[in-house]
């Protein structure tokens, strides 16, 4: 793995480069989708976007830029209403010894990077790092800076004069299970006040013995009571503590993305369940099967919803919830799937959904209006098939339900020859999403260090 970045702070005239804007072609992933011809695309588009478009693809009339190129390992991104951008990092150096809820563990480092524009040109001018620490979750709510630390989620008074807050964090939610398995806390919260937070399952289906091969399930699956779902809790009220009767909902394996939507209700996409032919080669006795399945998921969240993990996931042939085979599913059979709640909108299996944003800008055209874009990290278990994802698409949305397939938005974070697309060899790989004051859409890259800003019709 790659090594922290160093600290900066208040690092002005930063020699980022200069890549600005680019040629970029229409891309879909369902001929359905339709759009004008390419060679017309790419001219309207290079004669707005001089450049190289940072190394990506994108629909006509768009244009990308490099914000900064030093923000190793961005998980999760908000901007502020003045233009602030705020990433979290996931470090990867072991830290010291840390009490945490009474128990001493050696925890990894976190921290969170704050970046202002000064002369409104596109690119940060100064990178500084706020202190304390940071995980994958961030937000900005009524006046303040959301950060999940990993055991706690914490606030920062932020006057928007302030890039880095001064004052003291608060604590929100103490208590939070940080080990093992599934680490982000990411969060998202509502215009009431309400903080949903993502808790990932600490295994990868509920086994008796994780990952192993024909291992049966835990059942009833004890895991549920504190991991595998979200829960609820007041942004506004501090010291509460973490517990099962704060849950919202369960049966989500890792929400990775959450997000408010147009119509004020919670969304989510999920990361399916690996290893369907490595550890039931017997039931799945292809490795397609186990690169094409399960589904990710895009889930219209309410409270007491149950999505199903770990008794099952969405097959790709059978579009729907079939059981899993650690509680005697076959990958047609959904005995333990009554009652379960179906997503409202699948993609292809293992593309690793990392955030979720709706699109309430005024810059982009009419069609991006409240849809989604969500940003797919790229797939690391598809093999011996070809892995796939490590891109950012768009689903279109009406009143809260799709509207169309999803097409393919921004493309070529891992680079162009085919043995890039792998996570040893891409150069880049889309986390967060955020959305600018002005419209612009900022993805930051956990692997390559890049936050990149895109636009449409050739707008700084």
């Amino acid at each position: 793995m790659p090594g922290r970045v160093p600290s900066f702070r208040s690092i002005t005239a930063l020699a980022l480069p200069l890549a600005l804007l680019a040629a970029a072609c229409d891309k879909s992933d369902n001929a359905a989708a339709g759009g004008a011809d390419s060679t017309t695309n790419a001219a309207a588009t290079a004669a707005a976007c001089p450049g190289d478009n940072a190394g990506l693809t994108l629909p006509a009339g768009f244009c990308a830029t490099v914000f900064a190129d030093s923000v190793a390992h961005g998980r999760h991104a908000v901007v502020a209403s003045n233009g602030d951008v705020y990433v979290t990092l996931e470090g990867t150096t072991p830290g010291p010894e840390q009490q945490i809820e009474g128990l001493a563990q050696r925890e990894k480092r976190y921290e969170v990077t704050a970046l202002r524009d000064t002369n409104h040109d596109g690119h940060a001018d100064i990178i500084e790092r706020l202190p304390g620490r940071g995980n994958t979750g961030i937000g900005i709510a009524n006046g303040y800076l959301y950060v999940d630390e990993g055991a706690q989620v914490v606030r920062y008074a932020r006057p928007d004069s302030q890039l880095l807050p001064t004052a003291k964090p608060e604590v929100i939610v103490r208590g939070i299970p940080l080990s093992p398995g599934h680490r982000a806390r990411n969060f998202a919260i509502g215009s009431d006040g309400a903080l949903y937070l993502n808790v990932g399952s600490a295994t990868n289906n509920c086994q008796q013995k994780d990952r192993a091969n024909e291992s049966p399930g835990v059942d009833p699956c004890t895991e549920l009571q504190t991991r595998a779902g979200i829960w609820k809790f007041d942004a506004n009220r501090a010291n509460q503590r973490f517990s099962p009767s704060a849950r919202y909902a369960t049966g989500i394996r890792n929400g990775m993305g959450l997000a408010i939507g147009a119509d004020g209700k919670l969304y989510a996409t999920q990361h399916g369940r690996d290893q369907l032919h490595d550890n039931w080669p017997n039931v799945f006795p292809t490795t397609k099967y186990q690169a094409d399945n399960p589904t990710e998921e895009l889930m219209q969240v309410n409270q007491g919803d149950d999505f199903g993990w770990p008794y099952c996931y969405v097959a790709a042939d059978q579009k729907k919830l079939v059981d899993a085979p650690e509680y005697g599913g076959n990958g047609t059979k959904s005995d333990r799937c009554s009652g379960k709640k179906e997503p409202i909108a699948n993609f292809p299996g293992h593309w690793a959904p990392m955030a979720l944003l709706f699109y309430e800008g005024s810059s982009f055209p009419a069609k991006y209006k409240n849809g989604a874009f969500i940003s797919f990290h790229g797939s690391w278990n598809r093999a011996p098939e070809p892995q796939e994802g490590y891109r950012v698409v768009f689903q279109p949305m009406t009143n809260g339900t799709p509207s169309g397939n999803y097409e393919t938005f921004a493309d070529g974070f891992a680079g162009v020859p085919p043995a890039q697309v792998q996570p040893g060899t891409a150069k880049h790989r889309p986390t967060g999403l955020a959305t600018g004051p002005d419209g612009a859409l900022y993805v930051t890259d956990d692997l390559g260090g890049r936050v990149y800003r895109i636009t449409h019709g050739g707008a700084k």
